[in-house]
């Protein structure tokens, strides 16, 4: 057993040597003398694997790579010497798949050793072009099929972005109630909701109603109030928050008199629209306030039979707001509709006030059955004291 040790630690030198000198062929006899004993280590894998890939042998390459990853998943240099061998074979989308794991792990690892970051480095660059390369094959399959993103389904191109990674996929979260079957849209096409038009065309009478509110700014209260009995989350930051204010004419599905009976005209805009009613619940219909410099922390809303509407009234440039992947800024008079259980979040990076008028709507996927039911149950749940349904809408 001693001189079996001598020979495979002489030859493991010898080896490294000839690596390091440039005799790859002569690395390469070496260490297959060593695993061909049986002897199992990772190092004189990898240096196999090496010794293989300066001879442009990248099936044996890859081979001595992979026993290298069954004994240590993690190795960034035979991750990397993997994604090298497989882009030589022609499988760059496989390579890609390698080089990611690599930049993945060493972003998580401390104190890389200068060698490693700059494998890594390349690997990431490595990925990044056979990214474009990818992309560039795919666009112009789709070109040639008469894919043009001016005019081809939205849908479709976000679908791309998701395939491509550029974007990552968002799905409904409500806090307090599901209701299943209803699809997973952010923003819904302006469409599918044709009282919109009357809502926009009423948006100088709404903006003279706001100025005279924003006269006496003691009558806005924060947007988010904590209930007595109820302990605030370090997660809602913004809760009796004098930056996020509202002024309500309904709130929680009540008609606040003093309130609406200052806003008729703002009131008569949303006569045709299908407000949801929810006894103690929805709708809710305000001014939504955000000071300059203020951000409304990512959040979810509390149950997704609603969609909830934004008429932007006072906007300055910098006001942005995130829905799932896809970010919009704000434009006086053009409203949008989109679904509060998805991941969403807003900025004021203006040094002006924003405001837009916010309400709830049903869902269009929902029967008049169906919402009559929901109705029913939601305000059982709150009449029972269980289900206490918090607004959180941006």
């Amino acid at each position: 057993m001693e001189s079996r040790s001598i020979d495979l630690q002489a030859l493991s030198q010898a080896g490294t040597v000839a690596l390091q000198t440039g005799d790859a062929a002569t690395a390469r006899r070496n260490f297959e003398q060593i695993v061909a004993t049986g002897y199992v280590d990772p190092n004189v894998w990898l240096a196999l694997a090496i010794a293989c890939q300066k001879l442009s042998d990248h099936p044996a390459a890859l081979a001595a790579a992979d026993k290298v990853l069954a004994l240590e998943p993690r190795n960034l240099n035979a991750l990397v010497l993997k994604g090298d061998s497989l882009a030589v074979l022609g499988n760059e989308r496989a390579a890609a798949d390698f080089y990611q794991v690599a930049v993945a792990l060493a972003s998580r690892a401390t104190n890389l050793p200068a060698p490693l970051v700059e494998l890594v480095r390349n690997a990431d660059a490595k990925r990044v072009r056979i990214h474009a390369r990818v992309e560039a094959y795919l666009h112009e399959r789709l070109a040639a099929s008469g894919y043009d993103t001016r005019r081809s389904s939205e849908r479709f191109s976000q679908s791309l972005d998701l395939l491509l990674g550029k974007k990552q996929p968002y799905f409904q979260q409500p806090r307090a109630y599901f209701f299943p079957g209803l699809p997973q849209i952010q923003f819904y096409p302006r469409s599918t909701f044709p009282w919109l038009d009357a809502v926009e065309a009423a948006t100088d009478d709404i903006c003279a109603e706001l100025m005279e509110v924003l006269k006496t700014p003691d009558v806005l209260v924060p947007y988010l109030q904590a209930p007595a009995d109820v302990t605030p989350g370090a997660s809602h930051r913004l809760l009796n928050n004098p930056d996020w204010t509202a002024f309500f004419l309904w709130k929680d599905g009540d008609v606040v008199p003093e309130n609406a009976e200052r806003c008729p005209r703002t009131l008569a805009a949303l006569k045709d629209v299908p407000l949801s009613h929810i006894p103690g619940r929805t709708p809710s219909i305000l001014f939504s306030v955000l000071k300059p410099g203020a951000r409304i922390l990512p959040h979810t809303g509390y149950v997704n039979t609603r969609l909830i509407c934004h008429l932007p009234l006072v906007v300055p440039p910098g006001c942005r707001f995130r829905v799932g992947n896809e970010v919009r800024e704000w434009e006086r008079g053009k409203a949008w509709v989109f679904d509060d259980t998805m991941e969403h979040e807003a900025w004021n990076s203006s040094d002006q006030l924003r405001v837009v008028l916010i309400f709830d709507v049903w869902r269009p996927e929902l029967t008049a059955e169906e919402r009559e039911l929901v109705a029913v149950l939601l305000d059982a749940a709150n009449t029972f004291g269980t289900g206490r349904i918090q607004r959180w809408d941006a």
